[in-house]
């Protein structure tokens, strides 16, 4: 074991410089990946929260409202009103239906626009009232829209998917992007450790040979470049982890958090979990091509 940990540090000596292009690349690649894995649980934690409170609202025909099941000029009736909510309620897709009254609207209505000089030129009997359908699968609202989109009373709808998935494309592609960009990175760090273990395989070539001729086992041989790529990965792992702590803290809670209540952020536990993956992943890639780099190293 001596004699292997002596041959480790010599050789982290020699090829210093290498070994520091690793670690850095290391840490660039692996903080890459960690921002996608983190990026991937937001994405899923935003998802979790809004696509729960997704809704399909009904809004009822008005005096002004055009649409093919209203009457010109007239408003929906009680009894269309009635008969909505009860086709709503009876919907074995919907949870619950909430009626919401113009007089409600038009509060809500002003909360939005307080600061807006439209606020000025609008009145209560300007708004629609309406039916907010909370459903039970978000996923499949087709058919509660074709229940009522022909009753008479019934102007049109409103489904927040439209709203909400557009963002989660785009979310989604971040993601992947910045995995894919990671996995780039990855690939490179890969290759920039399989490099530098075959150089130094290389320039010890004739005594790895007089060792495998006296019977030195292949893992005996190996042991030392494995544990120099080790060093170089765990040293850009624990930088990488480094820097996601920093983010966590300093971008996350600090900034994001305080300025945006109203969602939920990723908090320490994705992030130690995150910082497991890296570490595995480091592990891993300072394994496999240092295994590949010096395997024509091992037959006599």
């Amino acid at each position: 074991m001596r004699h292997t940990l002596r041959e480790t540090w010599s050789g982290l000596r020699r090829n210093l410089s290498m070994t520091l292009a690793v670690i850095v690349t290391m840490w660039v690649s692996l903080t890459l990946f960690g921002v996608g894995l983190l990026a991937t649980q937001q994405v899923d934690l935003l998802k979790g929260r809004w696509y729960d409170k997704i809704e399909i609202t009904t809004f009822l025909c008005t005096a002004d409202s055009r649409g093919k099941n209203c009457e010109p000029g007239a408003e929906a009736t009680q009894a269309q009103k009635d008969a909505i909510q009860a086709t709503l309620a009876n919907n074995p897709e919907v949870a619950q239906v909430y009626y919401e009254s113009k007089a409600e609207t038009f509060e809500d209505f002003k909360k939005v626009y307080q600061d807006s000089p439209i606020l000025e030129s609008m009145t209560v009997d300007m708004m629609q009232d309406s039916f907010r359908v909370k459903l039970k699968n978000p996923e499949q609202y087709e058919g509660v829209v074709s229940a009522v989109s022909g009753m008479p009373g019934c102007n049109s709808f409103q489904d927040l998917r439209e709203y909400l998935n557009p963002l989660f494309e785009w979310l989604n592609l971040a993601k992947w992007a910045t995995i894919v960009a990671s996995a780039l990175r990855l690939l490179a760090a890969a290759l920039q450790i399989g490099n530098t273990i075959r150089m130094a395989a290389f320039s010890r070539r004739r005594e790895l040979g007089i060792m495998r001729l006296v019977g030195a086992s292949n893992w005996y041989i190996m042991l030392p470049f494995l544990l120099e790529s080790l060093v170089a990965a765990l040293g850009g792992a624990l930088l990488a982890c480094g820097s996601l702590g920093s983010l966590q803290q300093f971008l996350i809670i600090d900034k994001a958090q305080a300025a945006i209540k109203t969602i939920q952020w990723i908090d320490w536990t994705h992030v130690g979990m995150t910082m497991l993956g890296v570490v595995l992943v480091g592990v891993v890639l300072s394994i496999i091509p240092t295994l590949i780099a010096t395997r024509k190293y091992l037959r006599v």
